[in-house]
């Protein structure tokens, strides 16, 4: 299928694309991903290594939009992380020792 990503015209399938990202580790994700066999890449990862263009050319949408229409899961954001709770020195303290029995 033909996709244009940074301006330039690539023909892609998807088992090409799986055969590129084969052997590659996952980067953390931040951002835009895209789900290929188990693993999960960050967009611009799997542009990088499929176009074999600098990060700085393309964008993640273009990413996404190309792996979509090859039939690749993509999320456009990770989910957030949960709020950490902060005890005060009081609390964190009865939590730790627990609370005292009656005898």
């Amino acid at each position: 299928m033909r996709c244009v990503i940074a301006n330039y015209a690539f023909d892609l399938t998807a088992n090409e694309v799986k055969e590129a990202m084969s052997g590659v580790k996952p980067e953390p994700i931040t951002g835009p991903s895209v789900r290929i066999g188990r693993r999960t890449y960050p967009a611009m990862q799997v542009g990088a290594v499929v176009t074999r263009q600098d990060r700085r050319d393309f964008t993640a949408g273009e990413v996404v939009r190309a792996m979509k229409r090859l039939g690749f899961t993509c999320e456009l954001a990770p989910a957030p992380a949960p709020e950490a709770t902060t005890l005060d020195p009081v609390a964190a303290a009865a939590a730790a020792l627990g609370s005292p029995t009656d005898s």
